[in-house]
Formats: C-alpha cells, structure tokens, sequence
C-alpha cells in the first residue's frame, strides 16, 4: 500500500514537472520569435530603413528618422498592457497570449511585404510606422501573458528559475534577428539585401501563428487564475448587482497598487536604456564612429553577446531563488551603470573581440536585473490584477527607458560626445537602484491572494 502511494506520488510529480518544462519551452519559443520581430526591427531601423524609407534626408537625420519609427512601438507597448492586461484578467493569461503572438506573426508579415519609399512615397514610412505600432501592442501583451503562464505555473521556490524561460525570449530573439540578417547579407548581394534580401526574415514571422495554434490546443491556463475564476463565479452567484458594476482591472491595478506600478516602472528604466543601447545603437556607432566596423562584424558581436547572456541571465534567476530578488536587481543596476563607461572605449578599439567584451559586460550585468524580472513583477501584485499591474509597470517603464534610448544617444554622440551616453546609462541605473531599493522583497510570496495592495 505504502509502494503504491509512493509510486503516485511520484508519478504525479514526474508529470507536474514534464507539464512545467512544456509550458516553459513554449514561453521560451513563443517569446523567442515575438522577440525576434521586435529586435529584428530594431536592427533593420539602424542598418536598412533610413536608406530604404527614408531615402531622401541626410544620413544622420535618416537614421534618427528610423529610429523615430523605432520609438512608435514603444509608445505602443503601455497600450498593447492596459488592453491585453484587461482581457488577462477577465478571460485568462493563456488566450490573451495567444492573441498578442497572432497579432505579432501578422504586422511583421505585412513589414517584409511593405514596398519601399521609391515605389509608393510617403505612404511607405506611414505604414511602416502604423505597423511598428502593432508590433508594440503586440509586445506589450505577449510579456505579461508569457511571463505569468509560467511564474504561476511554478513552484514557489523556483519562480525566478522558471520565470527566466520567459525573459530568455529577449536574447533569444536577438540571437535570431541577427543571424537572419548575418545569414542573408551573406547570401546575398548588397545590391539585393537593401532591396528584397532583408525582408526575408519579416516574412519568416508566419511561424508565430503556428506556435500560438500549439498554446491554445496544448496548454492549460495557469492554477492561479482557474481559482480566481471560481472565486468570481462564487461571488456572482452570491453578489449578481457587484458583478454587474464590477471596475476594469487595469483601473483597480491603478487604484490599489500606484506606487508599486511607478516603481516597477522606475526599476526598468536601467534595463531598457541599456538594452537598446547594447542591441541597436551600438549597430550604428560600431560602423560609422572611430571602429569603422563592417555591419555584419558588429552584429555578430551583438550576437556573441546575447547568446553569453543567456546562461548568466539563468544565473541570476536561480539565485533570487535562493537569496531574495532584491539584493541581485540591485548589484545588476550598479555594475551596469559602472560599465557603461568602459563600453565605448573598447568599441573604439576596434578590435572584435574587444566590442564583443564591451558589448557582453552591459549584457551580462542587465542580465542580472532581467532575469529575476518575471517573478519579481509577477510576487508584486495580487492574482485579479497581475496581468495588468505587472504589465502596466513594465510597459511604462519600457517606454520611457527603451523608446528613445536610440535616438537620444544618437543626438548625445552627434551633437556632444560619446563618453555623455554612458552617463545617460549611469543615470538610469541609479533610478533603477533607488526604485529597487524602495520596494519589497517577495522571494516566496504566495501567488493566490486574490486581492491585494501597495505595501
């Protein structure tokens, strides 16, 4: 008898655990590829779009130009949070996800078909923009739908690990960016490259309908929100007036958790200011400062660098696990804001090897903020409101951190000098830091309170 209860015991875990390795290798991939349409757009904004789009201003203007249609995705993802964190937290984090990767599989698609300024003018930058657009409220619903499938998925005791598979979509997706742009400038003629050779990796994105097919026939919604919806249900049957009137939970978010969402916000701005700085604008000053690095050699240090960040990124989730969130998000802030300042000065070097260090040391210590952000953000808020809330305060942050952080440190390099985009850096970490430091550890927090509040 005892054998037998032993023998179930562990054959439940055994298919608890293979159930918690799909739902976080279908995180990785679905995010992975969402990822990819994002960066990828980033890299052909500082290497393809000012030529093909905006053919007619100077180079620098161009590139900022591009960039500018960079940002418009950015100004997007806060409200691609609000809108996907109302339906995450009405009708579950899974067909929520499903919607946002199906949105992202199709404007990218469009981006590869999209003719160029010298075939239909004005309209080409206009539609490019307007889908750019879509890819943001793509993005800015894919993360928190992503984010929660797993970290509510998982045992208290390795959220941060778990949560990682999620975060890891951002480097992943780098990854693949750069290499379909590497593999087909390398194929190609450039003559055919800045025609029709880039758009083949855009038109690689209808493999995200596939993938959101598979998480909407395979996967189930996560535990935390089926006993949320049975709360609801038990309420309704008891309070049918209350449900009538019953507030968005994006307005409830901004209500019971104002200063926990500005935080979350603050402490994100370290990330993506340096993020896309490391990603996009390092394209651009790595091939036209003092390097004069070719295009593919510096998208292969980037590429270098973000397969190096990966496991570090793991690293980090793994021991917030075991040491709390905080004290690793904190040390992250600090060395990245330190590091900006050798960033620069071994690009300039313009060695390889010594780019692809520069451009791994600011990965590797985001890293250290990143990988631990999905369950950080996930322990922050209560389960009616935690698509909405998580999202809210990471898109926010993300479009005050990463939407301008491109053209802002093309203007600082142009206009001033290099070494006043490394302070640019500096100053958003210590943000970071400070915001960090003013919120509350969860590390082990329950994630089946319904309702909750700021602390």
């Amino acid at each position: 008898m005892v054998a037998d209860e032993t023998a179930t015991v562990q054959e439940a875990e055994s298919h608890l655990e293979q159930n918690m390795r799909t739902v976080a290798l279908t995180a990785l991939a679905g995010t992975s590829i969402e990822w990819y349409d994002f960066f990828l757009y980033a890299a052909a904004a500082a290497l393809v779009f000012p030529a093909v789009f905006f053919p007619e201003s100077t180079p620098t203007v161009a590139l900022i130009l591009s960039f500018g249609t960079f940002a418009f995705g950015f100004i997007a993802r806060p409200l691609g949070g609000i809108m996907f964190g109302h339906f995450g937290d009405r009708i579950g984090r899974k067909r929520t996800l499903v919607i946002a990767l199906m949105l992202m599989g199709v404007a990218s698609t469009l981006i590869g078909l999209l003719p160029s300024y010298a075939t239909i003018g004005i309209a080409a930058p206009i539609i490019l923009t307007l889908l750019r657009f879509c890819q943001g409220l793509a993005i800015g619903g894919q993360w928190g739908g992503a984010m929660l499938l797993v970290t509510e998925s998982a045992p208290s005791n390795e959220r941060g690990w778990y949560g990682a598979y999620a975060q890891a979509g951002a480097p992943v997706g780098v990854i693949l960016a750069n290499l379909a742009l590497i593999g087909i400038s390398a194929a190609v003629s450039d003559e055919f490259f800045q025609t029709w050779g880039w758009r083949i990796p855009f038109l690689a994105s209808v493999v995200l309908i596939g993938i959101s097919m598979f998480v909407q026939l395979k996967l189930e919604d996560t535990v935390a929100f089926r006993e949320l919806q049975l709360v609801r249900e038990a309420h309704k049957d008891e309070h049918p007036e209350a449900e009538a009137v019953r507030r968005s939970p994006v307005l409830e978010a901004l209500i019971n958790y104002p200063k926990t969402i500005s935080l979350a916000a603050g402490a994100f701005l370290s990330i993506q200011v340096s993020f896309y700085i490391l990603i996009a604008f390092v394209l651009a000053y790595g091939s036209q400062g003092i390097a004069g690095m070719s295009r593919d050699a510096m998208l292969a240090a980037v590429l270098v660098a973000s397969a190096l960040m990966i496991p570090f990124q793991f690293w980090a989730s793994g021991y917030s696990d075991r040491n709390g969130r905080r004290g690793i998000y904190m040390l992250g802030a600090v060395l990245t804001g330190v590091w900006a300042f050798a960033l620069f000065p071994l690009i300039d070097t313009g060695d390889f090897w010594m780019i692809v260090l520069g451009v791994t040391g600011g990965l590797c210590f985001l890293s250290m903020m990143y990988g631990p952000q999905a369950a950080f953000y996930t322990e922050l808020f209560s389960t009616e409101v935690r698509y909405s809330g998580a999202s809210l305060g990471y898109q926010l942050g993300a479009i005050i951190g990463g939407a301008f952080a491109p053209m802002i440190a093309t203007f600082l390099w142009t206009e001033y000098a290099i070494v006043w985009v490394s302070v640019y850096i500096a100053l958003a970490s210590v943000i970071a830091l400070l915001c960090v430091w003013t919120l509350s550890e969860t590390s082990g927090d329950s994630l089946h309170d319904v309702h909750g509040q700021d602390r």
